[in-house]
């Protein structure tokens, strides 16, 4: 039967966080099963659970809160555990915005790597889409259907030269998700940069952490990936659905999407039971380690 794994190890890292600037240290520590995923303010001594009914609504992130304290910015840490099947895991930081790293999932990857991951006694459940659910908001739309396995196809449009239409679809699988999908970078226009900073965003913001693009051109040395664009779109999706707090089995189609769109279908999903069911899976097919990411994207952190 598959299990929940939790991580074998603690680890710890520090950084900046992109919207806030400020300095943050952050650590992975081992959870008990049916944990899920906790964050942990430690400056403040009060837990987060990262569930869809603490969705905290900012802008250009996905931010969690409760009593008082509010952790932004998780969604590449979420989309990491999410993908590479880390059930229960307590993240501590010492700040209100988790580290940006390179503006990838790759660093987390490359934590969970390091800590490894550790099979529990308590069965995994999975939340298996029966019927489909669409949304539609203007010009933007956003679906699941019925699939064995959690796949993601997106589509984005954006009047650039070196975007225009983008399409990627992915059967997200550990393996998959590490080569594939975490290193594509967060990205942004140059022309929005000091618009966002007047609102205090983007305050730790740099070539190193995002992909930035001017009007004609990335100004970056060069992409990971020639579609990179739509890849981070289905990354941050990926960590959006972490929000369930259940592993999905469905197949996520979306056009045009955001964090927005992302966090209004788990809701609506998670209201839906007609839609779904839960089930375990006799079959073991966690994978007992964490894969390591491609060798031309070397571990720098």
């Amino acid at each position: 039967m598959a299990r929940q794994q939790t991580i074998r190890r603690e680890v710890a890292c520090t950084g900046i966080g992109l919207h806030s600037g400020r300095k943050v240290r952050l650590r992975l520590v081992p959870a008990a099963p049916d944990t899920g995923i906790i964050f942990r303010r430690v400056d403040l001594s009060l837990e987060v659970p990262a569930t869809r009914e603490n969705l905290h609504p900012i802008s250009y992130a996905t931010a969690v809160s409760r009593d008082g304290a509010s952790v932004s910015t998780v969604e590449h840490l979420l989309s990491a555990c999410y993908a590479l099947g880390v059930d229960n895991i307590v993240v501590e930081l010492d700040a209100p915005e988790l580290p940006i790293m390179d503006g990838s999932a790759a660093p987390f990857v490359y934590l969970l790597h390091e800590a490894g991951l550790k099979r529990q006694s308590a069965p995994r459940r999975y939340l298996r889409v029966t019927k489909p659910l669409r949304l539609t908001r203007d010009d933007k739309t956003i679906a699941v259907f019925p699939a064995d396995r959690l796949k993601m196809s997106y589509t984005i449009k954006f009047p650039h030269p070196l975007i225009q239409y983008q399409s990627a679809s992915f059967n997200i699988t550990p393996a998959s998700y590490a080569t594939e999908i975490a290193p594509a970078r967060t990205f942004c226009f140059l022309r929005d940069v000091e618009p966002l900073r007047r609102r205090g965003l983007t305050l730790g913001g740099s070539l190193d952490n995002a992909v930035v693009l001017d009007e004609v051109s990335v100004l970056n040395d060069k992409l990971r990936f020639d579609d990179e664009f739509v890849r981070h779109k289905v990354l941050d999706a990926i960590g959006d659905l972490a929000l369930l707090g259940i592993p999905l089995r469905g197949h996520l189609v979306a056009y045009k999407g955001g964090h927005a769109l992302h966090s209004e279908l788990v809701g609506k999903l998670l209201a839906s039971p007609d839609h779904w069911v839960i089930e375990t899976d006799e079959a073991d097919e966690i994978l007992s380690g964490v894969p390591a990411l491609a060798p031309e994207l070397p571990a720098s952190f």
